[in-house]
């Protein structure tokens, strides 16, 4: 009886398709965003003369959230010559790159007593999804627009105004800026004359997103990387639409990102794939060797957004000593996500002796964080510190503000 079983195996063996035969092709989608479901279907070619019988596995890695429409314990059928489509729908947990881990083939012969499976056998065929932000702040952008288009309309109905081109002479009224005259045209017409000046419409905004250590910082379920990420493409998004030309530079011991000016259709969906697979870098973030950068390379006045965080360690040693000379060249706005533990633990009323002690720290860094606030207001430099889930509502809003006075 064993001699029959043995030769049963033997027989069942050499009747399944041999794993050589078998090619694997991928077809699908390359992007999705986070949140969304992306579907990559393998191909599996059975190019022998003889029908397989196979339990097929297409692995991802975890965060992927691979979902395969055929259960791995399924035993499918391929006829010969035939090819079989596997479809797997992915709902990625992370933004970034997601990769394929492994392509399992097990090929049972026709009794399903003995398999053929052999590691790189079909060959694994490489796959990459970028998973792009979420970009929950979409959803405000239409409201921002329409306060946008008043601005506009408000500075065009007005017609003359603060700015940096040229428009037209009128006559001095009482209270002109006495640094507005035009001495020569008063000269020639035995008048005082005022240059009056009109808003440019294509300005300069540049972005740059601190990927150090504390940009790793989770504000929830989120690093605080991602919060600024979301700002930052509603930020662009609207000042693309105001006609603006946009740059967004992610940098920390080392310039990460770079994102020149597009046109318009193209800047949000270049921009949304160079920040999918960024992530938070464990290092300090040399704010002399940005600034420097900035310096050099942009020398027409821009409106400078720098997200990061408001600590005195880093922003402060870092961006201080370099930031009067930064504001004196560009317009500086420094965005901040909070920290919802710091809030909480300054709250709520200590119940054991090791609370009081942490309340005591969290107050003393948010004293540390109100001071270094007014270092840079002092340096006529703006500053949005706010709760991570409105961090772009806000960063948008002053954007407007800025633009609405003619400071931007």
């Amino acid at each position: 009886m064993t001699g029959a079983v043995l030769l049963l195996l033997a027989v069942d063996l050499a009747l399944a398709a041999p794993l050589r035969a078998l090619t694997a092709e991928r077809a699908g989608d390359r992007a999705v965003r986070l949140g969304g479901t992306a579907t990559v279907t393998v191909n599996l070619r059975n190019a022998s003369g003889r029908p397989l019988r196979a339990v097929v596995r297409d692995a991802w890695v975890p965060s992927a959230g691979a979902r395969p429409e055929t259960p791995p314990t399924r035993v499918v059928h391929v006829a010969p010559g035939a090819v079989l489509a596997l479809p797997n729908h992915l709902t990625p947990t992370r933004r970034g790159d997601r990769h394929t881990a492994a392509l399992t083939v097990r090929s049972f012969g026709p009794l399903g007593l003995a398999f053929r499976q052999r590691n790189g056998r079909p060959a694994t065929p490489p796959w990459r999804l970028r998973v792009l932000p979420r970009f929950d702040s979409r959803r405000h952008l239409p409201e921002k627009l329409s306060r946008l288009r008043v601005i506009d309309g408000t500075q065009v109905g007005r017609g003359r105004g603060p700015g940096t081109e040229f428009d037209a002479l009128r006559e001095y009224v009482s209270g002109d800026d006495v640094r507005s005259i035009d001495w020569r045209a008063s000269a020639r017409r035995a008048e005082v004359l005022v240059r009056t000046w009109r808003p440019e419409r294509d300005r300069r905004l540049i972005c740059v997103l601190d990927t150090g250590r504390t940009s790793a910082v989770r504000l929830g379920d989120e690093p605080r990387l991602d919060a600024s990420i979301d700002a930052t493409l509603l930020l662009t998004a609207l000042a693309a639409r105001a006609g603006d030309r946009v740059e967004v530079l992610a940098a920390d011991a080392t310039t990460r990102v770079s994102v020149g000016a597009a046109e318009r259709p193209a800047q949000w969906g270049r921009l949304a794939h160079a920040l999918a697979p960024l992530q938070p870098a464990l290092v300090e973030t040399d704010f002399r060797r940005i600034a420097g950068e900035l310096l050099r390379r942009h020398r027409p006045r821009s409106l400078v957004v720098l997200l990061t965080a408001l600590e005195p360690g880093a922003l402060g040693e870092g961006l201080l000593p370099v930031l009067p000379r930064l504001a004196a060249r560009h317009r500086v706005l420094v965005a901040a996500a909070q920290d919802p533990v710091l809030t909480r633990l300054a709250s709520e009323p200590p119940r054991r002796v090791e609370d009081a002690y942490a309340a005591a720290a969290a107050w003393r860094t948010l004293a540390e964080r109100d001071r270094l606030t007014a270092v840079l207001n002092r340096h006529d430099v703006t500053v949005v510190d706010t709760p991570a889930p409105h961090l772009a509502t806000a960063l948008a809003d002053a954007y407007l503000h800025l633009k609405s006075t003619a400071r931007h």
